[in-house]
């Protein structure tokens, strides 16, 4: 896998689970203030990330590049997102997981 179409599968999954927690957790039709600024913060540790091809899960990696604070709201949208993929997104559930 080359690494565009690597680090643009993870920004497509980051932006599906911060859109399904803006959404159904926070019942907001568009992406209010605090996720937009999440998503944009995370798609520029994507296109920055230093291991490019050779980029693992986030969580695996040995160099945390977000903030802590934002490494923490992800994790959150991440916990409430993650199982819920299957129910609004299952195709993309499915190629996440496996």
């Amino acid at each position: 896998m080359n690494q565009a179409s690597r680090i643009e599968k993870e920004k497509r999954i980051v932006e599906l689970m911060i859109r399904i927690y803006c959404k159904k957790k926070e019942g907001n039709a568009e992406l209010c203030g605090e996720c937009k600024e999440l998503l944009i913060y995370a798609l520029s540790r994507l296109n920055n990330c230093p291991f490019g091809e050779d980029k693992t899960s986030c969580k695996d990696c040995s160099i945390h590049c977000y903030k802590p604070e934002m490494r923490d709201k992800m994790k959150i949208v991440m916990r409430y997102s993650g199982p819920r993929m299957i129910i609004y997104s299952p195709i993309e559930f499915i190629k996440h997981y496996l």
